[in-house]
């Protein structure tokens, strides 16, 4: 783990996941209609969720992550916004994942977390993309790079499979949480596949998994496979590029200040030494 994040900084972000996976599993949590209206509970959840973006974003920014940490997350961020336009829209290829879990692998958790944050944030910013759904795609980014910082130690072609192979898995995690935000209210109510209030979790959750597999499961595939290509080719060489990077900018090393040597004293011109 390159960059290391205060503990006050991992507690926030421990919050932050809880609050996130309470906002995707809302439909198993508040019925709709709770709130006066069926669109209520997302937008709220929306709402908060960005709250809590800039929370966490702040307190990792204050003392978690150094100025060298903070331009090298402005420069990925940028990279990623750049290269979301590419695939995102064709046959479910995105080629934005990929560098998020290397990312997330090399720099840690919480780095992993922040920058899948920002890279949606920028990259919504640039294909116009803002709407009630952004906050669950920065979450749903967020998961992604944080648990690519959670992976176990791994080392050569054994590190790279086991990125690629968590890579293709975080295509269809991303998809079935994000499926979870309008489940509620993409489907006939008569469809076998919509949410009904009131039924028992095991059914809710067999109608979920069946809208998952009849409305995405495409999709998610091609970003999967998507992934599991770019990682198992690129990773080699991205994951040396940033160790490498991580090695020269030395991030949050100790900073040691050294006392200035005296002054020299002054020779006259009649050979009498005195001090300054």
């Amino acid at each position: 783990m390159a960059v290391r994040i205060s503990p006050r900084a991992g507690v926030v972000i421990v919050l932050a996941s809880f609050l996130g996976l309470v906002a995707f599993f809302w439909p198993f949590v508040v019925a709709p209609g709770t709130f006066g209206s069926n669109y209520a509970p997302p937008l709220i959840f929306g709402v908060l969720l960005v709250l809590v973006l800039c929370v966490v974003v702040s307190e990792i920014a204050e003392g978690g992550v150094d100025s060298k940490a903070l331009a090298m997350l402005g420069v990925l961020s940028a990279v990623n916004a750049a290269l979301r336009p590419l695939g995102a829209g064709t046959a479910g290829i995105e080629t934005v994942f990929f560098l998020l879990v290397l990312a997330g692998r090399v720099y840690g958790p919480g780095f992993g977390f922040t920058l899948g944050c920002t890279s949606l944030f920028a990259s919504a910013l640039i294909t116009g993309g803002v709407g009630p759904w952004m906050p669950y795609q920065m979450f749903g980014c967020a998961f992604v790079g944080m648990l690519a910082g959670l992976l176990p130690r791994a080392s050569g072609r054994g590190e790279v499979l086991m990125l690629a192979v968590y890579g293709s898995l975080s295509g269809y995690l991303f998809g079935y949480l994000l499926n979870l935000s309008f489940w509620p209210f993409s489907v006939d109510p008569g469809s076998s596949l919509a949410y009904l209030p009131g039924l028992p979790f095991t059914e809710q959750w067999q109608r979920y998994l069946a809208f998952d597999v009849a409305t995405s499961l495409g999709w998610d595939t091609g970003r999967a496979v998507t992934n599991f290509v770019c990682v198992l080719l690129a990773g080699p060489a991205v994951l040396a590029v940033f160790r490498r990077a991580a090695r020269k900018a030395r991030f949050q090393a100790p900073v040691r200040f050294s006392p200035s040597p005296p002054p020299a004293p002054e020779l006259p011109e009649n050979g009498e030494i005195r001090p300054r």
